[in-house]
């Protein structure tokens, strides 16, 4: 894929779930002007159209029809990302805790992958996009001109999740949040659709001693380089 004629790199960030990369997604976007994909977003935008419709997420046939008739956007606003489904901004309806439930199944459901891999596809190949997932480097973009591999130790991501948590006043121990963040690493690793896989090409940030700004910064710096070697405007 050529970068000749794009308006930016294409830069796929991949990782285990409490990595940090929707945070540091976001705001390594800021800061490079880029777009923001994200992944996750859209499937818990299916997973809402699903629910409205009344589809059954085991149903494949159903899904298909369903996936025809929807067209996902993000729109920046204000400095944030809006999520716009169909002309609807659905950007707080796809966050609520039955709508998260819903996305584990459907995300399992390979129409619904292919579906959002053609949409994904399409909106990152004119460039300066960064799409954040766990399949983003090794089968949305395998070609994509930077790959990162965030990672952290399940301990620390167990922790980080548990503040979250506790921050909403949920009731749940520390233990309990590794034992689950460890369980998602082996689902996510274990699916039989897109698996969480490192892209041998990628490059790898552990962030288990890294404040948010470092991370963003090392990243910045190796997006800066390629951007300069390239000729990208804006570099």
């Amino acid at each position: 894929m050529s970068i000749v004629g794009r308006q930016g790199l294409i830069i796929a960030i991949d990782g285990p779930s409490g990595a940090g990369k929707s945070t540091i997604t976001k705001r390594l976007a800021d800061r490079l002007g880029y777009v923001h994909i994200d992944t996750g977003a859209m499937f818990r935008a299916v997973a809402l159209a699903a629910k409205r419709a009344g589809v059954d997420t085991t149903d494949d046939e159903s899904l298909v029809r369903l996936c025809g008739g929807i067209e996902i956007d993000f729109l920046r606003n204000n400095g944030c990302c809006r999520v716009i489904v169909n002309g609807e901004d659905v950007t707080e309806a796809i966050r609520t805790p039955e709508i998260s439930a819903l996305t584990s199944a459907i995300s399992a459901r390979k129409v619904v992958r292919d579906f959002l891999l053609v949409l994904q596809r399409r909106m990152g190949n004119a460039g300066g996009v960064i799409l954040e997932g766990r399949d983003i480097g090794t089968v949305v973009f395998p070609n994509a001109d930077v790959k990162f591999y965030l990672s952290a130790s399940v301990e620390e991501r167990g922790r980080r999740r548990w503040l979250e948590l506790k921050a909403k006043g949920e009731n749940v121990t520390l233990e309990d949040t590794i034992t689950a963040v460890a369980q998602r690493d082996k689902q996510d690793s274990g699916r039989e659709h897109a698996p969480l896989r490192r892209a041998d090409d990628a490059i790898d940030i552990d962030s288990t001693g890294l404040s948010i700004d470092e991370v963003i910064a090392l990243m910045e710096e190796v997006v800066r380089t390629k951007e300069q070697a390239h000729g990208i405007a804006g570099a």
